[in-house]
């Protein structure tokens, strides 16, 4: 796997290299056994791409005697040799499997160099669907910008409120310091890329670019799917995808109900939820010591500088007046099993 990390291929070219590994048809350890006269020829992501010339994204599966089985990129060179069936790591019947082998497969079509992608400005996206209003709150901060515009060539997931949902929060955000102004922005921005079907069928922590960009803060919240809709609950609001603005790998932007506010900012609705003490019975009367004093604990300097939070009332609001349509479009991707990919054969 050296030579695929080492810097000599372009994003797109590794892409056509690992889609050579996924096979269009379920294969476990006791078909490739059982290949009817022996050996069969296989589709790939690569053919079904529309990148691959010809055959060049199919690959030959051979069994040969004791029970070797073979791959191998379809017209590959004599000089080319077969990458070995090594083991089953695991298999869900006739949905699918993970299969090590030898060596990586490749071919001189998988690595041909790629055009790179036309780039894309990030607040003409954001201004065209849904997110105009973000789009100009992020314009009017420079770090915020500049950090989250700078990631997204690599690997970058963005959730832009939708304009009503701004709408509704932005007197909270007319309060905030400067600081913590560009930390909520950032706090919208994941460093790495998440298609709507990875989302669907992934729970858990998500951490941000205010993570990575604030020192001693959280900054997380985590993502989950209910009814077939992606929500993102931040311990002080709840906020689902409405719409995909873009998913093209490396980059995704997703439209949003609410606007996310982070708990290190804002009053977390757990604290709320927390059950009332028990009742007591009427207390003796006890003197106070000299000196003593029964002020309330000040504020944290987050919640000092920026003020508590307002009820979710508006966002609500937001949430019926300025949603916009569900995704029109679901896709399928290989990416657990690429990703499989690359751990077994490294």
């Amino acid at each position: 796997m050296g030579h695929l990390t080492s810097g000599h291929y372009s994003l797109g070219t590794i892409r056509h290299i690992l889609e050579l590994h996924v096979v269009a048809d379920y294969y476990d350890e006791k078909k490739l056994k059982q290949l009817s006269h022996g050996a069969t020829a296989a589709s790939t992501l690569f053919q079904r791409s529309g990148f691959a010339p010809g055959m060049a994204g199919y690959v030959n599966i051979t069994q040969h005697r004791g029970g070797k089985v073979t791959f191998i990129v379809d017209d590959a060179a004599d000089s080319v040799k077969p990458v070995t069936f090594v083991k089953q790591i695991e298999s869900h019947r006739y949905d699918y499997s993970v299969l090590q082998v030898s060596s990586v497969l490749s071919s001189p079509e998988a690595e041909a160099p790629v055009a790179p992608p036309a780039p894309v400005n990030l607040t003409d996206l954001l201004s065209k669907k849904y997110c105009k209003s973000f789009a100009g709150l992020l314009a009017a901060d420079a770090k915020a910008f500049d950090t989250i515009n700078g990631t997204k060539d690599t690997a970058l997931t963005l959730f832009c409120p939708v304009d009503a949902a701004v709408a509704a929060f932005l007197p909270k955000f007319k309060n905030l310091t400067a600081k913590a102004k560009t930390a909520i922005l950032l706090y919208h921005a994941v460093p790495d890329y998440y298609s709507m079907q990875f989302l669907k069928s992934n729970k858990g922590e998500v951490t941000t670019l205010a993570t990575t960009s604030v020192a001693k803060k959280d900054y997380t919240y985590e993502a989950q799917t209910e009814a077939d809709t992606v929500t993102l609950d931040t311990t002080v609001t709840t906020s689902t995808i409405q719409a995909t603005v873009r998913d093209d790998d490396p980059l995704a932007i997703y439209a949003v109900s609410k606007f996310l506010q982070p708990k290190e900012l804002f009053k977390s609705k757990t604290k709320d939820l927390a059950p009332a003490p028990a009742p007591e019975g009427a207390k003796k009367k006890t003197k106070k010591k000299p000196g003593s004093t029964s002020t309330a604990a000040a504020p944290s300097g987050d919640e000092a500088a920026d003020g508590p939070a307002a009820d979710d009332s508006a966002d609500d609001a937001a949430d019926k007046a300025g949603a916009a349509p569900s995704p029109l479009v679901r896709w399928v991707t290989a990416v657990a099993t690429v990703a499989a990919v690359l751990a077994l054969v490294a």
